[in-house]
């Protein structure tokens, strides 16, 4: 199952057309990335300043199928692809009303923040990503 969430469009998070501004997805993602690892008891908060763990993203892949506008409510579902070593792999659904409008392949790799090198999952944080783990089979 996916971790969902949902967020609306907001005033702020919209150009001068009112339309969504792109960039605006990319602080809603990381929001709702963060929400993510709450929900099976992790903060980032936590991760970074107790534990000197960082989440790096270093890769997205993006496809936008239609804008979003002021007033929408977005219905984010982010699928864990894969959990490697330190790497984790995820594919969010963003829709509104059930009609996709942007997609997002991403990379985030766990780092210490000490050595900027990457770090394995602690056992914690993995078996919580494990909660929302299924891999993608194309078709």
């Amino acid at each position: 199952m996916p971790f969902t969430m949902s967020k609306p469009m907001r005033f702020g998070d919209c150009d001068l057309t009112g339309i969504a501004y792109h960039p605006a997805y990319l602080s809603m993602l990381v929001d709702v990335n963060e929400a993510m690892f709450a929900s099976f008891g992790i903060t980032w908060k936590e991760l970074m300043f107790e534990r000197r763990l960082g989440l790096p993203t270093v890769t997205l892949n993006l496809q936008f199928m239609k804008p979003a506008v002021y007033g929408d409510v977005l219905d984010f579902s982010v699928h864990v692809r894969a959990i490697g070593r330190a790497s984790l792999d995820l594919e969010t659904v963003v829709t509104v009303e059930g009609e996709t409008i942007w997609t997002v392949r991403q990379r985030i790799v766990m780092t210490s923040l000490d050595t900027h090198k990457s770090h394995p999952w602690p056992d914690d944080v993995r078996a919580g990503l494990t909660r929302y783990l299924e891999p993608h089979h194309d078709a």
